[in-house]
């Protein structure tokens, strides 16, 4: 029988509190007492509906496939609903079922089954996490449901995850494996408007340009020089009267430090007629702000990855894009970082998928001063 035919045996582990802070303004869910500000502020999960979009791509490429995970919200749930009848290899401590050690028990329970594939939904955090435990003995592949995800290990969308996991599985000669780059961010360091970034590690794991996640690049002198340049133009050109919502960065730090204006790096801020009327912004509150005006977004594109929405910005949400309008973002990038990516496309993953459809497309993307490129921006 062919690799095609075989029947291929998966694991998945879900992390049910992953990108719950995002909206919300928090910069991630690590730590009880970050869950809990989350939980305060109204946040609701959000990764269940990621991981089916991934498993529903998936089971219909591959219907011989065995799923061996957790129990309930660990990943048992979102199998079930994808029409799967997995295998339940760990039972959580509690109800839940939110703990690194969940993550880590049932990542065990996986190893010693020797899967195929271990698939994963969450951010920077459950990735460390499993490669804790499975190292490189067997390959992994992130669900991007979190709020934190600079690693290489994640697929570009939900749906990208499922199509490149069935082809693995199937053993498409066009997926190869490479060794991705786990990163981690310290969330404290994050809360407290500082960029804190290390390897932790390496895993193996499938990779397909377009469907694959690349690690989060740096830039050079000569490229902070030109955009320096571009986004004191962008801060000239802002029109009275109207919201300018710059999301997190150092590009759109840069744009209110040409208006004298401090910033959260981090963070969403917005400007009006010069002035800063709102820093570090949730979902909620972008959207109070906005009712009743013109607002425009001033993005910047994150280094290696190409992504524009759905990392690191959760708070400009769907609804937020859709009011703002596709004519009204202004994105603002080096044309050193648009050429370091690969495959050269832009990245939208804002859970909205007739969203993510209207925004793709040739988009301008600002690199100088008067000069713009444009650049294909994909789901």
């Amino acid at each position: 029988m062919s690799p095609a035919h075989c029947p291929r045996t998966i694991g998945l582990i879900v992390n049910p509190i992953a990108g719950m802070g995002g909206r919300v303004g928090l910069k991630g869910t690590d730590g009880g007492a970050a869950l809990e500000e989350a939980r305060r502020r109204g946040a609701l999960p959000a990764s269940q509906e990621r991981v089916l979009k991934a498993l529903l791509r998936l089971a219909a490429a591959s219907p011989q496939l065995v799923v061996l995970t957790a129990a309930g919200a660990l990943g048992e749930d979102a199998a079930r609903c994808a029409g799967l009848a997995p295998m339940i290899v760990h039972m959580p401590e509690s109800d839940a079922g939110s703990s690194a050690d969940d993550t880590r028990a049932a990542a065990r329970a996986m190893l010693e089954a020797k899967v195929d594939l271990l698939l994963f939904a969450g951010g920077d955090g459950t990735a460390r996490d499993i490669l804790d435990v499975v190292q490189d003995t067997i390959p992994l592949l992130g669900i991007p449901a979190g709020v934190k995800m600079v690693s290489a290990i994640f697929g570009t969308t939900p749906g990208n995850v499922g199509t490149l996991a069935a082809r693995f599985l199937a053993g498409d000669p066009t997926v190869r494996m490479r060794e991705a780059e786990v990163m981690d961010i310290d969330e404290d360091a994050m809360r407290g408007d500082r960029v804190s970034t290390r390897l932790y590690g390496y895993a193996r794991s499938p990779y397909a340009s377009a469907l694959s996640q690349n690690a989060k690049a740096g830039s050079s002198l000569r490229a902070d020089v030109a955009l320096e340049a571009v986004c004191r133009q962008v801060a000239r050109e802002m029109e009275p009267g109207r919201l300018y919502i710059l999301g997190p960065g150092t590009t759109t730090r840069r744009v209110l430090s040409a208006l004298s204006l401090p910033a959260t790096l981090l963070g969403v801020d917005v400007v009006a007629d010069g002035k800063l009327v709102g820093s570090d912004l949730a979902e909620a509150d972008l959207l109070r702000l906005m009712e009743g005006r013109e607002a425009s977004l001033i993005v910047g594109v994150l280094g290696g990855h190409g992504s524009l929405f759905g990392r690191g910005n959760q708070q400009i949400s769907s609804e937020v894009i859709r009011r703002v309008g596709r004519e009204h973002i202004i994105v603002v990038a080096s044309i050193e970082k648009l050429l370091q990516l690969s495959p050269r496309a832009l990245y939208v993953d804002t859970g909205d998928e007739a969203l993510d459809a209207t925004l793709a497309g040739p988009m301008p993307v600002r690199t100088a001063p008067d000069r713009s490129i444009f650049f294909q921006v994909r789901s």
